[in-house]
């Protein structure tokens, strides 16, 4: 006996409160949630959120408004980075663009990879970086920006956008067009969306990656877009005004447009724009064949990379976030869709003490089967948090359905709400290691490029939009 308690008291006081708590904060994302979905539906119904088709054959050939810069990073992506140079560079045949490729001096293996890919085209600079690598994403970034500048001196003309890329990124046949469609229009930030390609040998863990992305840029996005608020760029797939990245430059004082300590400078960047006064859009289409305008590519399918990459995403937008972004100066809006970004750690401790609950009801109901203790019994409020919690959570798993099933089909979309409880796992081990890892940055420890290994390019097993099933 412990202050008048026994075991199985203690143990139903702590699922008591367990319950209540997680009940709670449960709840408060969940009316959260619901409220992105009731904009969506809203726009949905009045048809702002409608998605027009076009024409993939006559985009990719269009004529581009201005020269457009392309940015792809590259820190030991001997593996991949031929295959995306080739690709991109058939897929998008207008003579207006540069193709920048950042290779570091200690990397030979990946200058090697992009020289060979040439192939003799002269829309494509390897710019190697003087410092050895890995640095920063960010820092590479800048140091194509430097390049970039170098030859627009050189031209005595000014790029009108810049495109950025990841190594591993299949490319969009229309996709060039659109953003240029869209910067030309009045855009200063515009975003295709991004999809996961479902990965047969890792459904788990490498396809989980799909369902999160047809949610977040199917709904969160337009919502966001519609609304009026910055949108955080995805890094691949977006565009920015020549003018806007010049002058997000011209307000640090190294004249570069990228913090080169920072995680997440893509998700910066798109809400720097919106914040020194520019327009973001989310450029949403599909072709005659249903298929998204969008940037394919494999994800992470190994445990130890999903939780290191969703780590360093938590680590730098939930967290470095606070400090480098603030909550913006548009409103109430803007401040909504930044805290939703993050919930991260939040999310992380909520769905830990969710399962440490579950442990001990099952615990319980042990030990009352063996003839010790009682069942807890549930106020009203605690039932009706219960009812509204279970409520919500059938709510999320049809639109997770929904979502994912409309852009892999009904198969994965029934393996989408299989890999919840897999999901919920990983969002645990990277939220408490993206704390652990801000805690040592904030005793001054080294922000690295802890980028995710590639081993193959999409475009070496197909070479249309296709989804590979």
């Amino acid at each position: 006996m412990l202050f008048g308690f026994d075991l199985w008291q203690w143990l139903a006081l702590i699922q008591h409160e367990l319950l209540l708590f997680a009940g709670i904060f449960f709840l408060i994302g969940a009316v959260d949630d619901l409220a992105i979905d009731a904009t969506w539906l809203w726009l949905k119904l009045t048809g702002r959120a409608r998605t027009p088709e076009i024409d993939r054959a006559e985009l990719q050939s269009a004529k581009l408004h201005g020269s457009a810069a392309i940015f792809i990073p590259a820190w030991n992506e001997a593996n991949v980075i031929g295959d995306t140079i080739r690709h991109a560079l058939s897929s998008w045949p207008q003579s207006a663009l540069r193709l920048y490729i950042g290779c570091y001096r200690n990397d030979p293996a990946t200058i090697s990879a992009a020289m060979a890919a040439a192939n003799g085209d002269a829309r494509l600079r390897i710019v190697i970086h003087d410092r050895a690598g890995p640095s920063t994403k960010a820092d590479c970034l800048n140091r194509l920006y430097e390049a970039m500048r170098d030859d627009e001196r050189r031209m005595g003309t000014a790029f009108a956008m810049v495109l950025f890329h990841d190594a591993e990124d299949l490319v969009d046949p229309a996709g060039l067009t659109l953003l240029d469609k869209a910067i030309a229009g009045g855009a200063d930030f515009a975003q295709l969306p991004v999809e996961p390609l479902v990965q047969p040998k890792s459904r788990w863990l490498g396809s989980h990656y799909c369902e999160e992305f047809a949610e977040a840029h199917a709904k969160s996005m337009v919502v966001r877009d519609a609304l009026g608020a910055g949108l955080p760029a995805a890094g691949v797939g977006c565009a920015v005004s020549r003018d806007a990245l010049q002058k997000l430059s011209h307000e640090r004082f190294d004249r570069l447009p990228f913090r080169d300590d920072s995680l997440t400078e893509d998700y910066e960047l798109g809400l720097a724009v919106a914040q020194s006064g520019g327009t973001c859009r989310f450029v949403r289409a599909r072709g005659r064949d249903g298929l998204l305008v969008a940037t394919r590519a494999y994800f992470p399918a190994k445990l130890d990379e999903v939780v290191r990459q969703k780590t360093r995403w938590v680590h730098g937008i939930a967290l470095q976030g606070w400090d480098r972004i603030g909550w913006g100066n548009n409103g109430i809006i803007e401040m909504w869709m930044r805290a939703r970004d993050r919930r991260g750690p939040m999310t992380a401790l909520v769905l830990l003490l969710g399962y440490i609950l579950l442990a001990l009801t099952a615990l319980g109901w042990t030990a009352i089967g063996l003839g010790y203790g009682e069942p807890i019994v549930l106020s009203p409020l605690l039932k009706g948090l219960l009812i509204a919690n279970l409520a919500a959570f059938l709510w999320r798993g049809v639109f997770r359905f929904a979502f994912t099933a409309r852009e892999y089909g009904m198969t994965e979309g029934l393996r989408a709400i299989l890999r919840v409880p897999l999901a919920n796992i990983i969002a645990i081990m990277s939220g408490r290691r993206a704390v652990t890892a801000y805690a040592k940055t904030l005793a001054g420890g080294a922000i690295i490029w802890d980028k995710t290994e590639h081993h193959v390019h999409p475009a070496s097993l197909f070479q249309t939009p296709e989804r590979a099933q």
